[in-house]
Protein backbone atom coordinates (compact mmCIF):
# COMPACT_ATOMS: atom_id res chain seq x y z
CA UNK A 1 0.00 0.00 0.00
CA UNK A 2 1.38 3.15 -1.19
CA UNK A 3 0.23 6.64 0.66
CA UNK A 4 0.53 8.97 -1.27
CA UNK A 5 0.04 12.33 -0.75
CA UNK A 6 -3.71 12.45 -2.60
CA UNK A 7 -4.54 10.47 0.71
CA UNK A 8 -2.95 12.78 3.17
CA UNK A 9 -4.63 16.00 1.19
CA UNK A 10 -8.07 14.17 1.84
CA UNK A 11 -6.99 12.98 5.32
CA UNK A 12 -6.22 16.69 6.39
CA UNK A 13 -9.56 17.88 4.52
CA UNK A 14 -11.47 15.71 6.21
CA UNK A 15 -10.16 16.70 9.73
CA UNK A 16 -10.59 20.42 8.34
CA UNK A 17 -14.28 19.55 7.20
CA UNK A 18 -14.68 18.00 10.89
CA UNK A 19 -13.28 20.83 12.49
CA UNK A 20 -15.25 23.45 10.20
CA UNK A 21 -18.34 21.44 11.10
CA UNK A 22 -17.84 20.79 14.97
CA UNK A 23 -16.92 24.76 15.38
CA UNK A 24 -19.76 26.30 13.20
CA UNK A 25 -22.57 24.09 12.48
CA UNK A 26 -22.30 21.63 15.18
CA UNK A 27 -23.67 23.98 17.64
CA UNK A 28 -26.93 24.63 15.57
CA UNK A 29 -27.64 21.38 14.92
CA UNK A 30 -26.95 20.27 18.73
CA UNK A 31 -29.14 23.54 19.25
CA UNK A 32 -31.86 22.63 16.97
CA UNK A 33 -32.07 19.19 18.35
CA UNK A 34 -32.36 20.19 21.97
CA UNK A 35 -35.10 22.31 20.82
CA UNK A 36 -36.68 19.58 19.00
CA UNK A 37 -36.37 17.24 22.05
CA UNK A 38 -37.70 19.87 24.42
CA UNK A 39 -40.72 20.59 22.23
CA UNK A 40 -41.51 16.57 22.32
CA UNK A 41 -40.71 16.41 25.90
CA UNK A 42 -43.33 19.34 26.45
CA UNK A 43 -45.61 17.98 23.98
CA UNK A 44 -45.81 14.73 25.65
CA UNK A 45 -45.78 16.40 28.74
CA UNK A 46 -48.87 18.18 27.67
CA UNK A 47 -50.39 14.99 26.33
CA UNK A 48 -49.70 13.39 29.87
CA UNK A 49 -51.69 16.49 31.63
CA UNK A 50 -54.34 16.28 28.87
CA UNK A 51 -54.56 12.57 29.40
CA UNK A 52 -55.42 13.01 33.39
CA UNK A 53 -57.48 16.15 32.68
CA UNK A 54 -59.45 13.94 30.50
CA UNK A 55 -59.77 11.04 32.94
CA UNK A 56 -60.35 13.54 36.06
CA UNK A 57 -63.35 15.51 33.16
CA UNK A 58 -65.06 11.78 32.62
CA UNK A 59 -65.11 11.19 36.33
CA UNK A 60 -66.35 13.94 37.28
CA UNK A 61 -68.91 13.67 34.14
CA UNK A 62 -69.47 9.79 35.89
CA UNK A 63 -70.33 11.69 39.68
CA UNK A 64 -72.59 14.51 37.78
CA UNK A 65 -74.58 11.95 35.93
CA UNK A 66 -75.12 9.57 38.84
CA UNK A 67 -76.16 12.95 40.91
CA UNK A 68 -78.35 13.65 38.46
CA UNK A 69 -80.17 9.95 38.25
CA UNK A 70 -80.22 10.11 41.84
CA UNK A 71 -82.04 13.81 42.13
CA UNK A 72 -84.10 12.61 38.89
CA UNK A 73 -85.20 9.63 41.02
CA UNK A 74 -85.53 11.25 43.77
CA UNK A 75 -88.20 13.82 41.91
CA UNK A 76 -90.12 11.24 40.01
CA UNK A 77 -90.32 9.38 43.90
CA UNK A 78 -91.71 12.84 45.24
CA UNK A 79 -93.58 13.26 42.61
CA UNK A 80 -95.27 9.29 42.75
CA UNK A 81 -95.57 10.34 46.54
CA UNK A 82 -97.39 13.54 45.93
CA UNK A 83 -99.87 11.75 43.06
CA UNK A 84 -100.67 9.04 45.09
CA UNK A 85 -101.54 11.29 48.44
CA UNK A 86 -103.29 13.42 45.84
CA UNK A 87 -105.53 10.82 44.64
CA UNK A 88 -106.24 9.34 47.94
CA UNK A 89 -107.28 12.96 49.38
CA UNK A 90 -109.80 13.17 45.90
CA UNK A 91 -110.91 9.70 46.98
CA UNK A 92 -111.60 10.74 50.77
CA UNK A 93 -113.51 14.15 49.14
CA UNK A 94 -115.26 12.07 47.14
CA UNK A 95 -116.71 9.62 50.30
CA UNK A 96 -117.30 12.46 51.86
CA UNK A 97 -119.06 13.77 49.10
CA UNK A 98 -121.32 10.69 48.50
CA UNK A 99 -122.37 10.40 52.05
CA UNK A 100 -123.60 14.35 52.37
CA UNK A 101 -125.82 13.20 49.20
CA UNK A 102 -126.60 10.27 50.43
CA UNK A 103 -127.58 11.57 53.48
CA UNK A 104 -129.58 14.44 52.01
CA UNK A 105 -131.44 12.32 49.69
CA UNK A 106 -131.94 9.63 52.81
CA UNK A 107 -133.57 12.91 54.48
CA UNK A 108 -135.38 14.03 51.37
CA UNK A 109 -136.92 10.27 51.00
CA UNK A 110 -137.84 9.96 54.60
CA UNK A 111 -139.66 13.06 54.02
CA UNK A 112 -141.22 12.60 51.02
CA UNK A 113 -142.75 9.15 52.97
CA UNK A 114 -143.57 11.19 55.90
CA UNK A 115 -145.91 13.73 53.45
CA UNK A 116 -147.11 10.21 51.70
CA UNK A 117 -148.16 8.79 55.04
CA UNK A 118 -150.11 11.91 55.92
CA UNK A 119 -151.90 12.57 52.61
CA UNK A 120 -152.65 8.56 53.09
CA UNK A 121 -154.06 8.67 56.47
CA UNK A 122 -156.03 11.63 55.46
CA UNK A 123 -157.54 9.88 52.40
CA UNK A 124 -158.23 6.99 54.47
CA UNK A 125 -159.44 8.90 56.85
CA UNK A 126 -162.28 10.61 54.86
CA UNK A 127 -163.06 6.89 53.51
CA UNK A 128 -163.79 5.94 56.59
CA UNK A 129 -166.25 8.59 57.42
CA UNK A 130 -167.78 7.92 54.24
CA UNK A 131 -168.02 4.54 54.90
CA UNK A 132 -169.89 5.13 57.92
CA UNK A 133 -172.15 7.55 56.38
CA UNK A 134 -173.09 5.19 53.62
CA UNK A 135 -173.18 2.41 56.20
CA UNK A 136 -175.38 4.51 58.89
CA UNK A 137 -177.34 6.03 56.14
CA UNK A 138 -178.17 3.03 54.90
CA UNK A 139 -180.88 0.28 56.50
CA UNK A 140 -178.85 -2.14 58.10
CA UNK A 141 -179.28 -5.10 55.69
CA UNK A 142 -176.53 -7.75 54.87
CA UNK A 143 -176.19 -7.44 51.54
CA UNK A 144 -176.25 -4.00 51.43
CA UNK A 145 -173.43 -3.86 54.46
CA UNK A 146 -171.63 -6.80 52.65
CA UNK A 147 -171.58 -4.30 49.15
CA UNK A 148 -170.68 -0.99 50.99
CA UNK A 149 -167.76 -2.74 52.33
CA UNK A 150 -166.60 -4.30 48.75
CA UNK A 151 -166.62 -1.07 47.57
CA UNK A 152 -164.58 0.78 50.22
CA UNK A 153 -161.71 -2.21 49.90
CA UNK A 154 -161.78 -1.59 46.59
CA UNK A 155 -161.68 2.04 46.60
CA UNK A 156 -158.29 1.85 49.35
Amino acid sequence: MNINLTLIGQSITFLFFVWFCYSFVWRYIRGAMEERQKQIADGLETADRASRDLELAQEKAAQYLRDAKQESAAIVEGANKRAAQIIEEAKQTAREEAERIKAGAQAEVEQEVNRAREALRSQVAALALAGAEKVLAASIDENAHRALVDDLAAQL
